[in-house]
């Protein structure tokens, strides 16, 4: 279950994802240089209308694809919060594939697979991907930045959205859960 994770806050400092208990997540690896930054945005519209109902959003930068996370957490923090108005949490920097994978992306890989791109960029990723990696419809494991799992009440991993998926798109499935 997500609560029996702990993950370090931007500051460093340990946090049991416990402290969520009975709120609806999103889970999400961010970049501050990607071409799906301005994703921001619509993740920030999303907690401001839906935080006093029950939502959280768990931002953990990662520089695994492209370099595109450069700098410190507090580099990151500064520049979401500055650029973006972010106020939803921000973790520290952590890797989401790998054998330096934080657990808590493994156990959301282990829950919900990758099941495709989807939308507008669908094109566009499948082809960037494979160039790279042409087995990558093969493995659960992250394949870009701003990939989005969406957590219900009780801790479940209910839903996983790639990054070609604009935050909008997945309100009603938010509504549903709070």
């Amino acid at each position: 279950m997500i609560y029996d994770y702990s993950v370090k806050d931007q500051n460093g400092q340990m946090v049991s994802l416990d402290a969520y208990k009975g709120r609806v997540l999103i889970v999400v690896n961010t970049a501050t240089q990607c071409g799906f930054t301005p994703q921001y945005p619509g993740l920030q519209a999303l907690y401001a209308k839906y935080h006093d109902q029950g939502l959280d959003i768990l931002d953990f930068p990662c520089d695994q694809f492209g370099h595109q996370a450069p700098g410190s957490d507090e580099d990151i923090h500064s520049f979401c919060t500055g650029r973006f108005g972010v106020t939803f949490p921000q973790f520290s920097k952590i890797d989401v594939n790998g054998e330096q994978a934080d657990p808590l992306f493994v156990y959301l890989e282990g829950q919900k697979g990758f099941a495709g791109f989807t939308g507008e960029k669908a094109a566009f990723m499948e082809d960037f991907i494979a160039k790279k990696h042409p087995d990558y419809k093969e493995t659960g494991d992250i394949k870009w930045n701003f990939t989005k799992f969406l957590v219900n009440r009780d801790g479940e991993v209910v839903a996983r959205y790639e990054s070609t998926v604009e935050p909008e798109a997945m309100e009603d499935d938010i509504k549903a859960l709070l």
